[in-house]
Order: structure tokens, then sequence, then C-alpha cells
């Protein structure tokens, strides 16, 4: 699996002409710190007034490869600016490089302010431009990987930023991003499978997969509702994806249940209107935590253990279709009616969450933290736009999880906002008559339906057993859904945008820094 390596030098001496082919500058260009450079962009500038506003190539002769990309962020002093202005100018410069035939590109930061909040400014360039490079899965296969993604190599001249430590990281998000970006066939569910045992053979992390239908049927009764009619069509039937970590010491052990639906046709409930289009992409979750524990594999740290269950499913429409107003009794044992079968992932996940809570709740793993990860809402997206929304229990408020995740997100670049848990969410899903536990959802888009990102946490809660691990209880557990239906692809763009592999590098920010 091949990203461009990173190399960190500390100047620009450093760099022979042999590893390098391309300048790219990145920063404020009113006042670049070396002289010769500053002297030639002063001078072009009288001639093209681009110059600073928009990224560009000139030709330099001093320059490695006689290219000097030019990438400037705009201002970097204003209230609302983050490190996300480097990422973006070192995307685009990135992009310019390649087309331009560099293979070997060199980034240097410039004029950007010493203040906490670009602190890892290095690091953003760095996965600035190889967000900028990736290609997807199927087009690497179809056409050749080496030809789509001829940039294997990125030197950074920087003080601080740890080499090994950025390309754990984007081997992570590039995992994220096959999974999350591939086709419905390419990535079927027992597909799926096969691409995680390839990504984690000979490394720390064990992989079970749990495929046989009677087996899920039993244990994951909602997952298998929800995948029920894909079971005649064998290259569709659904399995859990079990990832495991330990390290050496675990002080912390942390837990996920991943939405991997990897087509979601609404069910019985069909998206219609073209509105079925992109979601192959349904499997975001479930493919950034997967991305995530890549990146754990890569690091080996000794201070934690991770477990996380991928729950693999197609939500098919056909004659076994599962359909509204059904009550099925999940894992934990409540009965849940369903509100809206295209409402799916939450059920996909309530059962692997269930069996996670059991787990936590009995003392295997040391002080478990749980989390949900799943393309959920659109109403995720409408309220909070590109960032990922943090729906927290109280248990996980008072430890200052979400808080923690909030910090590490501004800090790296991989934003996401605090939404919190109201009486309201629980009274949504409140059952309406003595025959079940709860209700999945209304009938309505969750985008028009107040609240719509946050009640499916109530939902998760409840239905998972997890409403009896309050703080009050003998045994509280912490608890973070985690919705990125607006972070997950570039643009907003389910059908054709890039996905970003969120929260991978929000995760390994708050987890896994050294």
């Amino acid at each position: 699996m091949a990203f461009p390596k990173l190399t960190v030098v500390k100047s620009l001496s450093e760099v022979s002409a042999e590893q390098a082919d391309a300048l790219i500058l990145v920063g404020n260009l009113a006042a670049i710190d070396d002289e010769h450079y500053a002297e030639y962009v002063m001078s072009a500038r009288q001639t093209d007034a681009r110059i600073g506003k928009q990224v560009l190539l000139l030709q330099h002769v001093q320059a490695p490869g006689h290219r000097l990309i030019l990438a400037p962020t705009g201002p970097l002093n204003r209230d609302y600016d983050d490190v996300r202005e480097i990422f973006d100018a070192a995307h685009k410069a990135a992009t310019i490089a390649r087309d331009a035939g560099a293979i070997k590109p060199v980034i240097m930061l410039n004029g950007i302010p010493a203040e906490a909040r670009y602190q890892e400014a290095e690091l953003a360039a760095y996965l600035g431009a190889c967000q900028s490079l990736y290609q997807g899965l199927e087009a690497r296969e179809a056409v050749g990987e080496d030809i789509l993604e001829p940039v294997q190599q990125i030197t950074l001249v920087g003080q601080q930023l740890d080499a090994e430590w950025a390309m754990a990281v984007e081997a992570g998000k590039r995992v994220a991003r096959d999974l999350a970006g591939t086709e419905p066939e390419r990535m079927a569910p027992l597909k799926f499978a096969e691409y995680c045992r390839q990504a984690f053979a000979h490394t720390a992390v064990k992989v079970t997969v749990k495929d046989d239908v009677q087996q899920l049927q039993h244990e994951y009764p909602l997952l298998s509702a929800v995948a029920r009619a894909s079971i005649p069509v064998a290259r569709h039937r659904p399995c859990v994806v079990r990832l495991e970590y330990q390290g050496a010491n675990p002080q912390r052990t942390l837990m996920f249940a991943g939405k991997g639906v990897v087509y979601d046709t609404g069910g019985a409930d069909l998206k219609t209107g073209g509105h079925m289009a992109g979601m192959s992409r349904d499997k975001g979750g479930a493919a950034a935590v997967a991305g995530f524990v890549k990146t754990v594999a890569e690091l080996q740290p000794d201070d934690i253990a991770v477990v996380a269950e991928l729950g693999a499913v197609r939500n098919s429409v056909g004659a076994d279709a599962f359909v509204a107003d059904e009550i099925i009794t999940a894992h934990s044992g409540k009965r849940v009616r369903i509100g809206n079968t295209d409402a799916e992932g939450r059920l996909v996940m309530a059962d692997m969450l269930s069996h996670l809570r059991e787990e936590a709740a009995d003392g295997k793993w040391q002080q478990p933290e749980l989390f949900t990860v799943a393309t959920l809402t659109g109403h995720a997206a409408l309220a909070k736009g590109p960032y990922t929304a943090l729906v927290p229990n109280r248990q996980a408020s008072l430890a200052d999880i979400p808080q923690a995740l909030f910090a590490a997100g501004e800090r790296y670049g991989d934003p996401a906002e605090i939404s919190w848990a109201r009486r309201e969410d629980y009274q949504f899903v409140a059952p309406r008559t003595p025959a079940d536990d709860l209700l999945s959802s209304n009938n309505g888009p969750s985008a028009t339906t107040a609240r719509g990102h946050q009640f499916p946490m109530a939902f998760l809660a409840i239905s998972s057993g997890l409403a009896e691990h309050e703080t009050d209880s003998a045994t509280p557990l912490a608890y973070v859904h985690m919705d990125i239906a607006g972070s997950g692809v570039e643009g907003g763009d389910w059908q054709h945008g890039k996905p970003t592999a969120a929260p991978v590098t929000c995760l390994a920010g708050r987890y896994l820094r050294r």
C-alpha cells in the first residue's frame, strides 16, 4: 500500500538535487524567509497580480527541478483561521506539483504565526498533500498505482514533525479512504472483511470475521434484520469484522462500533428522487474505525487497547426486506419498533455496541471508553457542516472525553463540534405502546426533524443497554456517538467527493500522540 513517504529536514540546504524536483512554499508569501526566493517572488509579483492570491507554478533555475510552487494561505491572524488553511494550501499545491511532473516535492512553510492553533502546521501540510495525491482503490486497481500516484516521496523542511508518526496517521487515513470510497460490489460485506484481513496482516491486530448467518441472526438480530433482503445473494451477505489490539500495559481501552452499510437503498422505505446515489459511502464510519486501528497498528502504543466491531451490511430491498412497524428484539433484550427502514445504521451499530457494553461492564478491559462512528444523519451535515458531530453521554462528559476530542480536532485540523444529549432525545424514542421498549426513528428525513442527529444517540444508548450504565449506576460507562455525515467526504459530495477519513486524525491526535 503506497503513499508518499516523508522525510523531515531542518533546512532546505540539506536537500540534494537527487532528493527533490519541486519546491512548494506554503504560508504567508508577503515576507518569505529565504532572501533569494523573496526577491524573486517580489519581482514576479510586478508582472503577475495572481502571486500571493492563488497557487501558482513558476520556473526558477535554482529551485529543485526548476519548479517553484507558491501556495499562499491568505491571512492567518483572523479569529476564525485555523490549521486547515495550511492543509488546504498544501492540498492544492501537491496537485499542481504532480500535474507538472514532479515526483519528489519539497514543502517549506513560511510565515506561519507562532500560535497554539498552528502548532501542527507541519503535519497539516503533509496530510493535505497526501489527501490531494490519493486516488481511489478501484482506480488504482484498474489503471495502476504507479501511474495514478507517481509521487512517492515528500520532503518537509520542519522543526518538530515526527515523520514516523505522520506516516502512521496517513497509513490509517488511506485505509479509511479505500474502504469508504469504493463502489458496492468492490467492497461488498465479505470483500470489506477481506480488505481488513489484508490491511492488518503481519500486525499486532487480531482480525475475526463473523459471517455465519445463523450466528448473526442470534447474536446481532437488529443488524440481521437490516441485512435480511441481502441474504439470498451470497456475495451480499453480512458480516461483523472484529479488530483487537492490546498494548503491553494498557491504561485505557477504546471500544468502537462502526457503521459499515456498504450500500443503503433505504430498504422498504426506498430512497427515491436520485437520493440513492452515493450510498456506497454509507460505510464511512466503519472505514474510519478501521483506519484508526491501522494507525494504532503502525505505532504499537503500549498504553492502550482497542476493540472494534464493524458491521458490514447491505440494506437491500426485496421480498424479505424488513419493514416499518416490525418489533425486533435486540441483542440487549430491548424490543425495538422500526419507525423507518432508512434509519438502518443505528440498528447495525446497536447490537455491536451491546456486545461491547457487556465486555466493558464485566471488567475485562481497563478503563473502557465506548464510541459509535457513522455516516448517520443528514441533520448532522445540515447542523454542523463539515464538522464531525460528537454526542456524549454524561459519564463521557464528566471524564472530559468530548472536550478532549474537540481540542484534538482543533489542533490537528480534523475538527469536531459537541452536541449534547437532552431529555427530548430520550422522549423522542420512548415507546408508544406496551408492545415495545423504544422506537428506532420517526418516518421523516432527519434533516427536517428537530434534534435529528442527537436523538439517535439516545436510541443507541437505550437499545444497546448502555442507558443502564449511567453515572449513578454500579458500573457507569462513558460513551460518545460520532456522526461524520458532514465531515466524511470533501465538499459534502457523497457520490463523487473524495473521502476525508474523518475522524482518524482527531482520534490519533487525542490518543496516540507521542
